[in-house]
């Protein structure tokens, strides 16, 4: 049966084991805002598979690069951050596509740019 990504399915013995760490590593990690898994009912914590992928990001993070968990908070809240903008990036590139497609206004007047507020004339003899 396969789960959606933001599907919270794992307990939090099953994370542990997939990814060879104590429990209690993950119990600090929430602490430390560095990941919010889902609650059942019953108050269990609850992984998705994209939780899964951050903490192995925490891992790489912490093992493999040396960065402290106040380093991982920066770098991941960085990390949305950018994420956000190229989401944002790309919706601005499929807007301006579909207008440049539209052509509803002539390319020529589409865009009236104004160099400076003074006009000249110049009269030829």
């Amino acid at each position: 049966m396969m789960h959606q990504y933001d599907e919270p399915v794992y307990l939090i013995s099953i994370v542990a084991k997939i990814l060879d760490i104590h429990p209690q590593t993950l119990r600090q990690y929430e602490r430390e805002n560095l990941l919010a898994p889902s609650r059942s009912s019953g108050k269990i914590r609850l992984y998705s598979q994209r939780d899964i992928d951050r903490i192995k990001l925490i891992l790489r993070l912490t093992r493999d690069l040396g960065v402290n968990l106040a380093g991982v908070d920066i770098i991941l809240r960085l990390k949305e951050s950018v994420d956000g903008m190229e989401k944002d990036m790309l919706d601005l590139r499929e807007e301006l596509l579909r207008a440049k497609n539209s052509q509803a206004i002539s390319r020529d007047k589409a865009l009236v740019a104004k160099k400076s507020i003074y006009e000249m004339i110049i009269f030829e003899k």
